[in-house]
């Protein structure tokens, strides 16, 4: 019987944060342990390592994805972007800079799955009810309780949006 060496790897390439890479994908590697690993992108986070918290959250190809679940092979012609890939340090995208402005974090942990998940949110729905809000990041855990600033946040966006400034 033929069997593939856990230690192969393939070559796959993607788009990451608007540019073309390449990079091994190994056979059992997550797509979170190689955004970390192979690019040093460490927005996405591993908590739960089971896609319930929400701390690792990315977009592949305009979905959010649970990256601890999602092999880095799957990623092979697919559009990633990262938390990384929102705004900059000097200009930060809508989302970020409501969640600064509430104070919608405390530790952070949770904060670029937040962000990410709410950019989802707005694309779907970009005048969500508090209800709505709560329901959508139903899978995204603060474990600080950040939630009423975080719902606050995802308000100021959403009405900045409305105003033709974001997502």
């Amino acid at each position: 019987m033929n069997t593939i060496p856990a230690s192969a790897s393939t070559p796959i390439r993607f788009r990451l944060n608007g540019r073309d890479v390449t990079a091994p994908a190994g056979p059992a590697q997550t797509l979170l342990d190689l955004l970390r690993q192979t690019f040093r992108l460490f927005g996405a986070r591993e908590s739960c390592g089971q896609g319930v918290c929400g701390s690792c959250t990315v977009f592949v190809d305009g979905r959010a994805v649970s990256s601890c679940l999602y092999w880095a092979a799957l990623a092979d012609g697919a559009e990633v972007v990262t938390i990384e890939g929102f705004g900059s340090p000097s200009h930060l995208d809508p989302v970020q800079a409501a969640f600064i402005e509430n104070g919608a974090f405390q530790c952070g942990y949770c904060t670029p799955g937040m962000v990410v998940m709410v950019h989802e949110l707005l694309r779907e729905n970009p005048s969500p009810t508090e209800e709505q809000i709560r329901s959508y990041l139903s899978g995204n855990i603060c474990r600080c309780a950040a939630y009423p600033q975080i719902i606050d946040a995802v308000l100021e966006a959403s009405a900045k949006a409305a105003e033709g400034g974001c997502t």
